[in-house]
């Protein structure tokens, strides 16, 4: 039901998924299994013209339908009961957005938003590799790290739907600046920002090193991501395999540290770093296993639905309206 409404179960869901530097929205039909049409686009600079450009995408998806309702994961800290987005830490202009109506306005169906890594994590768990767990956590290492959980089945938000926010667990109190205001977050060592910043520094300061890294930007320091560090590294240059083993050394310190206080089945792993090949893989294990008690479950995996984990989740999000 939908407003004291049935729905017809040939209705359509629309899924939106606002990220640090692309949005992305899809529609599925009923019961589908998949997705009756998904498009996506860079992230605007500021908070209008990324609510613009999804806008925009989502009328050229439904063709003139009304959505039974529309689920959202959103990039950043939000109030699931208002609906409200706190900030994103990438994009300007969010600060206490009142998303969901704005939405409802544009559409005049029900919306629930909740932030990317819940939405990831419901998304893995009803539709990915999270499918045989009542208990796991989902972790995103992409442009930040973010942390959703799912316990007995549901997701857990916590007194202040700030739960799973593992990104902002202090790992180093000597380590960069975070765009939180403390130092030494997760984030800024094990994410796809901290890894090519510091590939960037090091760089810099020794300009005899990193080789293959180097050759792959054309000299260009500036254009180096995470995604060149990590293909550096799977061809074996040495800096770049230092610079990835460091970004997963602290990543499994932070889920040894989530492993230890929750005792999940499952901890699944998605972003663009999750895809930085096998030897970051074997890294991250090993340092999760250091990390955690003996006798506690290490089933660490990657995200079954990629980069549609959260868009994943947006659908059950809007399903879970119905």
């Amino acid at each position: 039901m939908v407003d004291g409404q049935s729905v017809d179960p040939l209705d359509c869901f629309l899924a939106l998924d606002f990220g640090g530097t692309k949005l992305s929205a899809a529609v599925v039909s009923g019961e589908a299994g998949e997705w009756e049409s998904q498009r996506m686009t860079e992230s605007g600079t500021q908070a209008y013209e990324c609510l613009e450009s999804i806008l925009n995408l989502s009328h050229e998806l439904l063709k003139g339908r009304k959505p039974a309702a529309i689920g959202v994961s959103f990039g950043g800290p939000v109030i699931v009961e208002t609906g409200h987005v706190v900030r994103s830490f990438q994009v300007t202009g969010w600060e206490d957005f009142p998303l969901q109506s704005k939405l409802q306005s544009e559409f005049k169906t029900p919306v629930i938003i909740d932030n990317d890594a819940n939405a990831a994590a419901l998304g893995e768990a009803r539709f990915g590799a999270g499918q045989d767990c009542k208990n796991l956590f989902y972790i995103t290492v992409s442009t930040g790290i973010g942390g959703g959980w799912i316990l007995d089945g549901h997701l857990f938000r916590g007194a202040n739907d700030l739960a799973g926010e593992i990104g902002h667990l202090i790992v180093d109190p000597n380590g960069p600046r975070c765009g939180c205001g403390r130092y030494g977050c997760l984030e800024t060592i094990a994410s796809g920002t901290g890894i090519a910043r510091y590939a960037r520094e090091r760089l810099t300061a020794e300009p005899f090193i990193g080789k293959n890294l180097r050759e792959l930007v054309n000299g260009d320091l500036s254009k180096i991501t995470a995604e060149y560090v990590a293909r550096a590294a799977e061809s074996g240059d040495g800096f770049s395999v230092d610079v990835m083993d460091r970004a997963a050394a602290a990543l499994g310190k932070g889920i040894g540290s989530a492993i230890t206080l929750m005792n999940p089945q499952r901890v699944i792993v998605g972003g663009g770093v999750a895809k930085s090949g096998k030897k970051y893989w074997q890294s991250l294990r090993e340092a999760v296993l250091h990390h955690v008690l003996p006798g506690m479950e290490m089933d660490v995996v990657p995200a079954a639905l990629k980069d549609d984990s959260p868009l994943w989740g947006a659908i059950a999000l809007a399903k879970g309206l119905i």
